[in-house]
């Protein structure tokens, strides 16, 4: 599979319209972003993943208040596979409180193509929790 400047700029697109939904609160509209059977990896927050775009749903309207107000998604790579036609995505998020304070992950994605364009299949969301990945020069 080659992916075309098209591709690219769509599979950017969708990575990008995450924080557009989530924050106006357009939930429903999750199914242009995922697919049917989205994994939503949230371990690294001591959450088992999230199945299926409904269970994402949930998650989002049983945090409430504690959502961010504002996800921002910077530095996306966009990786294709060469055999089975998934795309690997990288980004950093940041995750804006109501209270002013920040937080930063980092989403890796699977994203395939449907039937309706390019949706993300799997999604780990990793804490940026220490400077240079926790590594020291000794390392």
């Amino acid at each position: 599979m080659s992916l075309v400047v098209e591709d690219r700029l769509a599979i950017t697109e969708l990575v990008s319209l995450h924080g557009h939904l989530v924050d106006d609160g357009s939930l429903d509209r999750l199914e242009e972003l995922f697919t049917s059977d989205v994994v939503y990896d949230v371990t690294d927050f001591g959450q088992e993943p999230l199945r299926g775009v409904a269970a994402v749903r949930a998650a989002a309207w049983a945090l409430g208040a504690a959502n961010p107000v504002a996800h921002h998604v910077t530095n996306v790579v966009v990786t294709e596979s060469a055999a089975d036609g998934r795309v690997q995505v990288r980004s950093k998020g940041l995750g804006i409180k109501a209270d002013g304070s920040c937080g930063s992950v980092s989403y890796d994605d699977t994203v395939v193509r449907t039937a309706d364009g390019w949706r993300i299949s799997h999604r780990k969301v990793s804490a940026g929790r220490t400077p240079l990945g926790g590594r020291t020069q000794a390392d």
